[in-house]
């Protein structure tokens, strides 16, 4: 993802449900630099020290010790710390499930539509997923926020004494992506977070700055090719900056789909997916439909909200997934923007597809990256 537009420049399963595991730790991060002071002191309490499952992260953290938030943010994103997510949600809402809540309506408002979280750390639970269209989002706001961006980055820190770390803890960042040291180094890291749990699979999202372009990968469900997986989407996405696909503030210079917002309506209405008013975006029990200037409802037609595009199916509800219009496909995400200057795969045979600035998949002829389609359309392997 293009981090300045929110534009996505390659997916795959971009809308799949899948656990997250401590990457959820990026949207904890975020709604406690949003809500604290970081001088502010977390007392940790017996509940969020003791609720963790079998072999999770944690420091040894035991009832009665305590840090600043700065410190709990920390040892939350480079060690990954458990137990501190804990802490920090009851500091900041009372308890896992309150700050859940926000953490909820925290993705609403990023524009997030297949995401919901039960805990502020990612371990298993089978009701908190997200998908890496929606984490990129997330992560797109957190390192627009200094403190996240600050602590991210960060390759050591040295913890205070605590009852059980008497002569205090210095923590290393796990993302290797950020280590010199490490041979899946990548210049211009500016931070990330990894995750694992034995449902989630490797996880891991990862933020670069380079010829003033910041772009975003997310992986999951890994095996073990996150690390090489995300070089790949790097160096792609910079060679679209190269090759002029990109303008150096981080911008696609051709139309696109806009991940980051859903769109707010052009007539007296608010709206995009997520809200409702008398004038466009109106949600019933059936979906979304759009109500036109004139009163009437949209149907079998393209309608465009802020530059993002959306078609209207004839029974006046928004489409997802393929739709052919006028002998043309078209991809329609979850939240249902028209998809452009990307890839989509077809999972029923595994077949990928290029979608082009207008949106319509293209077919025999060469893709910007240089790949092949046939007059189906399909990627020539």
């Amino acid at each position: 993802m293009d981090a300045a537009a929110g534009t996505v420049l390659f997916s795959k399963n971009g809308d799949k449900q899948f656990y997250p595991a401590s990457i959820t730790k990026l949207m904890t991060a975020l709604l406690v630099a949003e809500n604290c002071n970081l001088d502010d002191k977390v007392t940790f309490s017996a509940t969020a020290t003791t609720n963790l499952e079998a072999g999770a992260v944690s420091i040894n953290m035991t009832a009665g010790d305590v840090m600043t938030v700065r410190q709990c943010l920390y040892a939350l994103l480079l060690k990954s710390a458990n137990e501190v997510g804990n802490a920090l949600a009851e500091h900041v809402a009372g308890s896992n499930a309150k700050f859940a809540e926000m953490m909820n309506a925290k993705a609403a408002a990023l524009g997030c539509t297949n995401t919901h979280f039960t805990n502020p750390h990612g371990l298993n639970d089978s009701n908190h997923y997200t998908t890496p269209h929606d984490m990129a989002l997330i992560a797109r706001a957190a390192f627009q926020n200094d403190v996240v961006k600050t602590v991210a980055s960060t390759r050591t820190y040295t913890l205070p004494a605590t009852i059980k770390n008497p002569s205090g803890l210095t923590v290393t960042i796990g993302h290797k992506m950020l280590n010199p040291n490490d041979a899946r180094y990548y210049p211009g890291v500016i931070g990330g977070k990894t995750g694992y749990t034995s449902k989630a699979g490797n996880t891991l999202v990862t933020a670069v700055e380079k010829d003033g372009v910041r772009l975003i990968a997310v992986i999951m469900k890994s095996k073990s090719t996150h690390y090489t997986d995300t070089k790949a989407l790097f160096d792609y996405g910079y060679e679209l900056v190269k090759a002029g696909a990109l303008s150096g503030s981080g911008s696609s210079t051709g139309s696109s789909n806009n991940a980051g917002t859903t769109g707010s309506s052009s007539g007296t209405g608010n709206a995009g997916p997520g809200t409702s008013s008398a004038k466009g975006w109106v949600q019933d029990s059936n979906g979304w439909y759009y109500v036109k200037d004139n009163g009437a409802k949209a149907a079998n037609e393209w309608v465009t909200v802020d530059g993002v595009s959306y078609w209207i199916d004839s029974n006046t509800y928004m489409a997802k997934g393929w739709r052919q219009v006028n002998g043309k496909w078209y991809f329609l995400r979850s939240d249902g923007a028209m998809a452009k200057n990307q890839w989509e795969k077809v999972e029923e045979n595994g077949q990928w597809f290029y979608l082009g600035a207008d949106g319509a998949m293209l077919t025999n002829t060469t893709t910007p990256d240089g790949s092949r389609v046939d007059e189906s359309g399909a990627w020539v392997r």
